[in-house]
C-alpha cells in the first residue's frame, strides 16, 4: 500500500481545503455607523420647529419641557406619521388629551408655553405615560423655554 494511494490523495486535499478556509483572509468586519452625538441645548418653540422632519432634519418633539430626538421613530412622527402634527412642537396636551389633532398645539409660538394647568388627574396620567415611554425610547436632546426666557439662546 503506497502513500499516495487515491484515498490518501483525497484526504490530503480535503484537509488542505479546510486548512484554506479557516486561516483564508477575511473582510474586516465593520459596525454600522450610529447616530450623530446629541448636544444637550435649550430649545424656544419657534428654533424647535425647524425639527420637523422635514428633507433629512431629525424630528424632536417636546413633552412637558423635555425635548426628544423620536428621529428613530420618524416613520411615526415625522412628514407622514400618525403624529405628525407633533413634529417640532410641544406635544404635551395633545398627548394628555389623546388627541393628534393640530387644535391641540399652540398657535402663537412666541407666547408663554402651556402651563397644562387645566389638566384633569386622567389627563396628566395619560401624559405621564407617554412622557415616560419617551423616556425608554428616546434620547432627551434639550429643554424647551418660551421665547424671551433668560435661557433661550440669543437669535
Amino acid at each position: 500500500m503506497s502513500v499516495a494511494s487515491p484515498i490518501n490523495l483525497i484526504l490530503l486535499s480535503l484537509f488542505a481545503v479546510l486548512l484554506y478556509f479557516h486561516f483564508r483572509p477575511r473582510q474586516p468586519v465593520s459596525l454600522p455607523s450610529g447616530p450623530p452625538p446629541a448636544v444637550f441645548r435649550i430649545y424656544t418653540p419657534t428654533k424647535l420647529l425647524e425639527f420637523n422632519g422635514q428633507g433629512d432634519r431629525s424630528v424632536y418633539l417636546a413633552v412637558r419641557g423635555r425635548v426628544f430626538d423620536v428621529t428613530p421613530g420618524k416613520n411615526f412622527y415625522g412628514p407622514g406619521g400618525p403624529y405628525e402634527n407633533f413634529a417640532g412642537r410641544d406635544a404635551s396636551r395633545g398627548l394628555a388629551n389623546q388627541s393628534f389633532d393640530e387644535d391641540m398645539l399652540t398657535k402663537d409660538l412666541s407666547g408663554p408655553l402651556d402651563d397644562l394647568k387645566d389638566l384633569d388627574q386622567d389627563q396628566l396620567e395619560n401624559l405621564q405615560s407617554w412622557e415616560e415611554r419617551f423616556s425608554e425610547k428616546y434620547l432627551v436632546v434639550g429643554k424647551l423655554v418660551a421665547e424671551g426666557d433668560p435661557e433661550a439662546p440669543a437669535s
